[in-house]
């Protein structure tokens, strides 16, 4: 199993949603960043554990659980033109984007913020307290207990 971080705006997608939807589940659709595709394409799997962190907005923080439950699918907003993931450049001959399936598991007692995040010495490897960029980034299972053990403060 594995651990990952996937960011969402809440305004656009929130842990809420992902709790209130269907079967409490998603297709996490819309990722149009290579490395972020690279790694639900190469590396995630069923079972990895996700943390759900919202971003663009006023206090940053990773506030929930998920777990993969589907892995790798073509996502299909790319063909579509109507879509804001609409890729002229992909074709179902040759999809360039895909998405994963994820499935709520729970709120963390509280939330742990960016702010937090980037003072505590013991997350060291995390991109998002390094460069912040990527939209699905691996985190260590240290780093996994440690933000773990933080919300629990």
């Amino acid at each position: 199993m594995a651990y990952w971080l996937f960011k969402t705006e809440p305004d656009a997608y929130s842990l809420d949603d992902l709790k209130n939807a269907p079967e409490q589940s998603t297709f996490w659709e819309g990722i149009r960043n290579y490395q972020a595709r690279n790694f639900m394409r190469d590396q995630m799997q069923v079972g990895d554990k996700v943390f759900i962190y919202h971003s663009s907005c006023k206090v940053p923080a990773v506030v929930g659980i998920a777990k993969v439950t589907e892995g790798a699918q073509t996502d299909p907003y790319q063909f579509d033109a109507s879509s804001d993931y609409y890729d002229p450049k992909s074709s179902p001959e040759n999809p360039r984007w895909i998405g994963v399936t994820v499935q709520y598991v729970e709120q963390l007692p509280s939330q742990v913020t960016l702010k937090a995040i980037k003072a505590e010495d013991a997350i060291t490897e995390l991109a998002l307290k390094k460069a912040g960029r990527l939209s699905i980034m691996p985190v260590t299972e240290t780093e996994w207990l440690h933000i773990i053990a933080m919300s629990k403060r």
